[in-house]
């Protein structure tokens, strides 16, 4: 009956969240009420409980954590500085004259963004309302125009800087810094084969990607290499700024995020896109989401606490390490749970709830070090599962903004060559350590 109190509360949680809970009242009524049990039965400490105090003021001082605010405050303030408009009409203006022209802008837009803003919800958002109607008026295919702009979006999962990253890196243990410059291949890869992708499809089905017109190509020579300039430089200031002054450890990854979030708050500012209103509403979005993120975090550390006193985590553990194929079995088996839970529940529940299971069975196999691999697989298979049908949360995003004429359908069939481009990097992530590790141990 003991050993099977800590399962019982994972798959209580589970399905609590399935049923439409708020993640941090299911994980804290959980822990109460299998708390309550453990007590009654005599086969939980009481004494667990008088950490929990010391255990939540511990998170009120993570200093690690204070980078989630700043990295979404950084988010939601590029996205009503304009940079999004201007990068996609430049780069459609770069790449326009090419067959797929347009989609490879997207995805090359998508990946500045997702190294600006971090956030996922907002960069399909934000391209799905400017870019699917440019996509479709000039005659591009509704699936490949829906797939571009789903896969381009869910970049801001693996490229840095990502709150899905921090939370990663705070629940494995590991420094922050670490697992951004480790994703930073991982993340370009993912974008050069989405453009791989669009060049192929230009070659056998040229139809499905026309160049733009003539008459819409108006900047040229000089005149469009200077816009490119002005364009690209604010964003690419704010990446240095952010992800530089990490690598060369001139600033920690909390100290980088309240930077962006200047350098964020000037951009809007020299776009005159700054005004009261809108710093207001940056505000309490920011607020919002980091209230959020703060319960659950509460939620999570009760539920481990009373996870651990019920011994779950010794059951979890030792079911773990038994497992047949020793390293490749556990990848195996953690990286399939975590890419089916990603279907129903978003990265913060898989984050809070089962990462801190697999966490110590993978320190233990694949040491301290390879936990930064450990953690970017898990980032990208997080990504990979948020653009899977029928769940896949970009997926809803993209829906909820896309026009009447463009199906679910669409979006289903236009995402699987994503999928499957995204699948091959994560083997090679999963086959060549090096392509994570190369870049930490410079750093180092």
């Amino acid at each position: 009956m003991a050993e099977w109190l800590g399962p019982g509360m994972f798959v209580g949680a589970l399905l609590l969240l399935s049923l439409g809970y708020p993640v941090a009242f299911s994980l804290g009524g959980v822990a109460v009420l299998f708390g309550l049990i453990g007590i009654s039965l005599d086969l939980f400490d009481p004494v667990f409980l008088t950490a929990m105090p010391q255990r939540i003021f511990g998170i009120m001082n993570n200093f690690t954590l204070l980078a989630i605010p700043y990295f979404i405050f950084m988010g939601a303030m590029l996205e009503k500085s304009g940079i999004a408009e201007n990068l996609l009409e430049t780069m459609g203006q770069v790449f326009g004259r090419l067959r797929g022209g347009l989609a490879i802008a997207v995805i090359v837009v998508g990946a500045l963004l997702a190294a600006t803003t971090g956030v996922v919800a907002a960069t399909v958002v934000t391209m799905g309302l400017i870019s699917l109607p440019t996509m479709l008026r000039y005659g591009y295919s509704k699936d490949l125009s829906a797939g571009v702009i789903a896969a381009s979006g869910t970049l801001g999962q693996i490229i840095p800087p990502s709150i899905v990253l921090v939370v990663l890196a705070d629940q494995l243990g590991i420094s922050v810094g670490d697992l951004f410059i480790g994703s930073l291949i991982p993340g370009l890869l993912m974008a050069l084969a989405f453009i791989a992708h669009v060049a192929v499809i230009a070659v056998i089905r040229p139809e499905l990607v026309p160049p733009l017109p003539v008459e819409l190509l108006r900047v040229k020579g000089r005149s469009l290499l200077l816009k490119v300039v002005q364009v690209m430089i604010p964003p690419l200031v704010l990446i240095l700024l952010v992800l530089g002054s990490i690598f060369f450890g001139i600033a920690t990854p909390t100290e980088a995020g309240a930077l962006g979030a200047l350098g964020a708050l000037l951009l809007a500012l020299i776009n005159r896109q700054l005004s009261w209103r809108g710093l207001w509403e940056v505000c309490d979005s920011t607020l919002r989401t980091t209230s959020m993120v703060t319960f659950i975090l509460i939620g999570s550390t009760a539920f481990s606490l009373v996870f651990r006193g019920l011994r779950g985590d010794r059951f979890i553990f030792d079911a773990l390490t038994q497992l047949p194929g020793g390293q490749v079995g556990f990848l195996l088996v953690s990286m399939l749970t975590i890419f089916l839970l990603g279907f129903f529940i978003d990265f913060f529940e898989i984050a809070f709830i089962v990462v801190p299971l697999f966490a110590p069975i993978a320190e233990q196999l694949y040491g301290l070090s390879g936990l930064v691999w450990y953690g970017v697989i898990v980032g990208a298979n997080m990504q990979t599962s948020f653009l899977t049908p029928p769940f896949g949360f970009a997926l809803f995003y993209l829906r909820g903004v896309a026009p009447p004429e463009v199906t679910t359908g669409n979006i289903y069939r236009g995402v699987l060559p994503f999928i499957a481009l995204q699948l091959i990097v994560l083997v090679l992530i999963i086959a060549f350590p090096g392509l994570v590790n190369y870049l930490p141990s410079l750093s180092n």
